[in-house]
């Protein structure tokens, strides 16, 4: 009999014993975990640092997978004139003395008090999965160990706080599938991706509102399973039934309850609707407020359509640069205004930038191709100071000129900031050695926390 199965006896009730009574899904393996007990990995885990030094109590990361060309957007140069600009050759100022912005973000422009840019994120990898495994991870590609994303060691570190019905790593809305988000550290810290259209009329999230079963329906079918309950006696008498019983109220609650009530964007005034802007983007951000509002640690924003610009470069940027500059730039100052942007971390990049000179021939005619040597992330709120920047790089883009800034240094600020060690050790199924971060004596490359904006 394997450790879990001797945890679950244990406890008298399993997992899949919650899941076989009534609650279906990820989201039931999630609601099971949190009702009959903590896992061995989240006893393992060292915890958090006292609330007093965590400045970031939820984090939202805008993941723009794909790569976003960091020339055309937040570290524009147009001096270097069409070969590096091509059709975007203008920069525009912002409320931030001495910044500048590409000229498709005039909606940030109005923002850069309120976050900071790093322009010399490097790490030279070129290739979309490792990429992203590293920046999500901080750990070279292709070691024996396949290390959890950001997002899961969040949900590590913060559950046993975290008493929230919602998920505590919510994606919205498709996980990209470039590696396994949830690495060793197994299904249950897999991220709850909500699928579904927020811009839609009725946004439909996998596994709590039911498509095409209106709410009344719902709750009739609870209603009449109740009349046919002929064990409730038992229940009452029996501990594990009352546990299964107890995670069926809890699925209900979120199919019905208050769980739902977070994903009905239409209680929210159609003019901030507006000013988010009525596009998936636009409402992803308006969803990720709602989140974090009630207490969730950590959520992603997929951006919907990606940004792997070889071809039709200059016209996606055209389509989706505005998108992502009304749906952030209101991210942003909503946080503000309800007082969150100081207690809710924000940051926003791609796994690598665009190559910073255009590739005028056939078949990419005006594309851009991966580039890992130098891009650009936006990071605000949560400790980060705005209207800051950290590093450059050189006249074309094409290199770090100043103050280079690694995978590991970024998340490490994040980590800082929220109060989780990054050289806590991680629960291995096997009990291998592994921390959150890798140390210097990996011979990772870093420069440093970002203490320049924290």
């Amino acid at each position: 009999m394997s450790e879990n199965q001797n945890s679950e006896n244990a406890k008298g009730f399993s997992r899949r014993e919650a899941l076989r009574r009534g609650v279906h899904g990820t989201m039931g393996l999630m609601l099971a975990d949190r009702l009959v007990g903590d896992s061995p990995a989240i006893a393992a885990a060292e915890p958090e640092k006292t609330s007093a030094t965590v400045k970031a109590k939820s984090v939202i990361q805008v993941f723009l997978w794909g790569g976003m060309s960091h020339i055309d957007t937040w570290d524009p140069k147009p001096e270097a004139g069409r070969e590096y600009m091509g059709d975007l050759a203008k920069a525009i100022p912002t409320n931030a003395d001495g910044i500048q912005l590409g000229e498709l973000f005039p909606q940030l422009a109005k923002q850069a008090d309120k976050f900071s840019l790093i322009r010399g994120m490097t790490h030279r990898n070129n290739g979309h999965e490792t990429a992203a495994y590293l920046m999500q991870t901080g750990h070279a590609p292709g070691e024996r160990l396949a290390y959890p994303s950001v997002g899961a060691v969040f949900s590590l570190f913060k559950s046993p706080r975290y008493k929230g019905l919602i998920p505590p790593y919510v994606v919205l809305t498709r996980a990209q599938g470039r590696f396994s988000e949830e690495g060793f550290l197994g299904p249950k810290y897999k991220p709850f991706a909500t699928g579904g259209d927020p811009n839609a009329f009725r946004f439909e999230v996998e596994g709590i509102v039911a498509r095409g079963i209106p709410d009344n329906r719902q709750k009739e079918r609870r209603e009449l399973l109740g009349k046919l309950n002929t064990m409730g006696n038992l229940m009452a008498a029996s501990p594990q039934l009352a546990t299964a019983e107890e995670a069926k109220n809890a699925a209900y609650e979120l199919i019905l309850g208050s769980g739902k009530e977070v994903f009905d964007l239409s209680k929210e005034k159609a003019e901030l609707r507006d000013r988010y802007g009525r596009h998936n983007f636009g409402q992803d951000c308006l969803a990720a407020r709602r989140l974090v509002e009630i207490g969730v640690p950590y959520v992603v924003i997929n951006y919907p359509g990606g940004w792997d610009t070889h071809s039709n470069h200059f016209a996606t940027m055209r389509r989706q640069c505005p998108q992502l500059d009304q749906g952030l730039a209101a991210l942003l100052s909503d946080l503000h205004d309800r007082g969150l942007l100081e207690s809710t971390l924000v940051w926003c990049c791609g796994e690598f930038g665009r190559g910073p000179k255009v590739d005028w021939q056939p078949p990419w005619n005006g594309g851009r191709n991966h580039y890992g040597n130098v891009f650009s992330v936006l990071v605000a709120g949560g400790g980060f100071k705005g209207g800051h920047v950290v590093g450059s790089s050189d006249a074309k883009a094409e290199e770090v000129k100043e103050r280079p800034v690694y995978p590991v240094d970024l998340l490490g600020s994040i980590y800082r900031l929220a109060g989780i060690d990054a050289n806590a050790r991680l629960p291995h199924p096997l009990g291998i050695e592994a921390r959150v971060l890798p140390s210097a004596a990996e011979n990772v490359k870093s420069a440093g926390l970002l203490t320049e904006i924290m």
